[in-house]
C-alpha cells in the first residue's frame, strides 16, 4: 500500500483535488502481481523543498557525530527490514532475490564506508604560518537542499549512495525515486522516519517525469545529484543551464568493453563475461555490451561463450534463477528492434534475442551474442548497435589482431565507464589502462561488481566527472578557505611598512 509523499517528517497523501496523475505499479516479473496505485502532485514539489530548506540550518550546525549516529540507525533500520527489502526489490525490478540481497548489503555498507573513509575526503585543516603570523585554513560547507533522483535498476543502493553522504556532509534531501520503483523508495523513506531523522531533513517525492524535472529547476534546490540515463542526465542539464551554481553530480550510462587477449584464461574470460553481460538482464551501466577477442582465440571464445549461455536459467524471482526480466515492455520492444539492426549491420547471430514465453505473464528475454563480422574502426564509429547503450542482455564480438587495435576499439564508443582485460601479463593490463579512456579498468575481474571503497564514474557520456561511491562526499560539499589572524597588527604599523602610503604622517 502506498502511503504518499514523505514530507516533513510525516507520510501525506496527495489529495483528489490535488492530483497530477497516478499509475498502477505492477512487477516486470508476473503483471499479476499489482504493488498498488500510486498518485502524485506538482505542488508537493514546492512542499517538500520548502521542507528541506526549513530543516537546513539546524541540520548543518548539528555535530558531524550527531548526524553520523542518526544514520547508523538508519543503517539498523536496513537490518531489520532486510528481507522485506529483497522481497520488494525483487517485485519491482523483477531481479532474482540473491540480487536483492546484494543490494540491501551494499546499503548498510554504504554508510559505514562514508563514516569512516568518505569523510576523510573532506576534513577541516589548517597551515600554520601560511604567511607571516598568519594561519591557512580550509572547512567544508554541505551546499544545502539536495535533489536525489534514482533509477530502477538499483532503486535502493544506487539513491542511497547519494542520500547517505549528502546527509553526513549537512545537506537535506529530496528524494524521488524512479516511477518503476516506487515501492522500494517508500521502504528507504520509512527507515529514516524510525531512525529519528528530524522533519524535513529528508524527503520523499513520488511521480513521473514532470516532478523530477520540477524538482531539478527548483531555485532553493542547490544541486542535483542524479543516476541514469545519458539522454535523461542531459536534459537535467539543459534544464538548469541558467542555473550554473547547481552541483550536478550526472552518473550516467556505459557501453562496456571487455579485453579477452590471447594468454587469457578462456574459461575465466567466459564465465565473466556471461555474468557481466546479462546478470540482472543486462541492465546495469557496468554490464558488458561489448567482448574485444584477439583472433587467435576468437573462433574458440565465440563456441564456448554460446555453449555456456544456453545453460542461464531465466525466470521469476521466486525460481531462483540467473537473470529476471527486463523492466517494462518498451525495454522489451526496444531490445529486439536493436537484435534487428545488429543483423542489417552485418553481424552474425550466434544468439538470437527474443521474447520469452513464461507461466507467469512478465517481459522476459532470452540473451543475445552477435558477431560483428566487419570489425573495423570506421564501422564501430557508424554502428547503431556498437553505439547504443541497450540495457538488455546483448553481447557484440569481434576479433582483433594487436593490443594498439584492442584499445582503439574500447575507446571508438561515445561512452567511457568501464573496461575489463582479461590476460596474464600485468605489461598488457597496464598498457590497456594508461590507453582506455574509461574511468575504471579490471584485470581479470568483469565490468560488474565495483566496491563503493573505490570511486565510481566514467569520461565521455558516462559522467561529468563527479565520481561517486569513495568520492562521494566531494560533491557533496565545497571548501571555503580563510586567512586568519589571531593577533593583528595596528593599521599604523602596516601602513609603515606599505610603499606609497603616507596615511599616517604628520
Amino acid at each position: 500500500m502506498f502511503l504518499g509523499n514523505y514530507i516533513n517528517g510525516q507520510f501525506v497523501k496527495v489529495k483528489p483535488g490535488e492530483k497530477s496523475g497516478e499509475w498502477r505499479a505492477k512487477s516486470p516479473a508476473d503483471l499479476s502481481d499489482e504493488l498498488g496505485v500510486v498518485a502524485y502532485s506538482f505542488s508537493a514539489v514546492d512542499e517538500a523543498v520548502s521542507a528541506a530548506e526549513g530543516a537546513r540550518v539546524a541540520w548543518r550546525k548539528l555535530a558531524v557525530t550527531e548526524r553520523a549516529a542518526l544514520l547508523k540507525r538508519y543503517q539498523e533500520q536496513l537490518r531489520l527490514r532486510e528481507k522485506e527489502f529483497c522481497n520488494l526489490i525483487a517485485r519491482e525490478v523483477g531481479k532474482p532475490i540473491w540480487e536483492g540481497r546484494t543490494e540491501v548489503t551494499a546499503m548498510v555498507n554504504k554508510v559505514d564506508i562514508t563514516i569512516e573513509e568518505s569523510l576523510k575526503l573532506v576534513q577541516s585543516f589548517d597551515i600554520p604560518n601560511i604567511m607571516a603570523d598568519t594561519t591557512g585554513s580550509c572547512r567544508y560547507r554541505p551546499h544545502g537542499v539536495m535533489a536525489v533522483i534514482g533509477p530502477f535498476n538499483f532503486p535502493g543502493h544506487l539513491p542511497n549512495g547519494h542520500i547517505v553522504p549528502a546527509l553526513l556532509t549537512g545537506n537535506t534531501v529530496v528524494f524521488k525515486p524512479s516511477e518503476k520503483t516506487p515501492a522500494v523508495g517508500q521502504l528507504m523513506a520509512e527507515c529514516f522516519h524510525a531512525a529519528g531523522i528530524p522533519p524535513g531533513v529528508f524527503n520523499l517525492l513520488q511521480g513521473e517525469k514532470e516532478v523530477g524535472r520540477r524538482l531539478s529547476v527548483h531555485p532553493a534546490v542547490s544541486g542535483v545529484l542524479f543516476t541514469g540515463s545519458y539522454e535523461v542526465g542531459t536534459r537535467i542539464k539543459q534544464d538548469t543551464l541558467q542555473q550554473h551554481w547547481k552541483i550536478l553530480a550526472l552518473e550516467m550510462g556505459g557501453k562496456n568493453s571487455t579485453i579477452v587477449w590471447s594468454d587469457a584464461d578462456v574459461e575465466l574470460a567466459v564465465y565473466e563475461t556471461l555474468v557481466s553481460g546479462f546478470i540482472t538482464a543486462g541492465q546495469r551501466c557496468s554490464a558488458t555490451s561489448r567482448v574485444i577477442v584477439h583472433q587467435s582465440l576468437l573462433e574458440k571464445f565465440i563456441e564456448r561463450l554460446h555453449e555456456r549461455a544456453k545453460a542461464f536459467k531465466i525466470g521469476h524471482w521466486s525460481d531462483d534463477p540467473f537473470m529476471g526480466p527486463l523492466i517494462d515492455s518498451s525495454a522489451v520492444d526496444r531490445y529486439l528492434k536493436f537484435i534487428g539492426v545488429a543483423a542489417r549491420e552485418g553481424c552474425e547471430l550466434i544468439m538470437r534475442g527474443k521474447a520469452l514465453e513464461h507461466s507467469r505473464q512478465g517481459f522476459y528475454v532470452t540473451p543475445s551474442i552477435a558477431w560483428v563480422r566487419s570489425p573495423s574502426l570506421e564501422h564501430t564509429k557508424k554502428s547503431v548497435f556498437q553505439q547504443t547503450e541497450l540495457f538488455a542482455p546483448a553481447l557484440a564480438v569481434l576479433g582483433v589482431a594487436s593490443l594498439e587495435e584492442a584499445i582503439l576499439q574500447a575507446n571508438e564508443t561515445q561512452y567511457g565507464l568501464v573496461a575489463s582485460v582479461f590476460s596474464k601479463s600485468r605489461a598488457v593490463f597496464e598498457e590497456c589502462r594508461e590507453g582506455l579512456e574509461v574511468g575504471l579498468v579490471n584485470w581479470n575481474k568483469s565490468t560488474v561488481g565495483a566496491s563503493s571503497r573505490l570511486p565510481f564514474g566514467g569520461f565521455k557520456k558516462s559522467g561529468n566527472h563527479f565520481p561517486t561511491a569513495l568520492t562521494s562526499t566531494l560533491y557533496c560539499a565545497s571548501p571555503v578557505s580563510s586567512l586568519e589572524l589571531s593577533a593583528p597588527p595596528s593599521a599604523e604599523a602596516l601602513a609603515k611598512n606599505s610603499v606609497g602610503l603616507n596615511w599616517f604622517s604628520d
